[in-house]
């Protein structure tokens, strides 16, 4: 597969979604810190690495799991992977 915006939308959607569960007072930094995450994948830079990364990584041929930021998402999250 090959990373896109989309995939980064969609990790965003994932993780806004758990951070809405994260209501305890101990679950606060937990919030915090994957706030943190949603605001890198926001970023340009991280959208220019990406991009950087997908191109070399689709001509060597080695792109053959999740999309980085969905793949983050989904170990935040604890979700099994496709």
């Amino acid at each position: 597969c090959s990373c896109s915006f989309s995939d980064t939308d969609r990790a965003l959607v994932l993780l806004e979604e758990y951070c809405k569960k994260l209501r305890k007072p101990e679950e606060q930094q937990l919030k915090k810190a994957i706030r943190k995450v949603m605001g890198i994948f926001k970023s340009s830079l991280f959208q220019a690495l990406l991009g950087s990364f997908t191109k070399k990584a689709t001509r060597h041929g080695t792109i053959s799991h999740p999309s980085l930021p969905a793949a983050v998402a989904y170990d935040v999250l604890g979700c099994p992977k496709d």
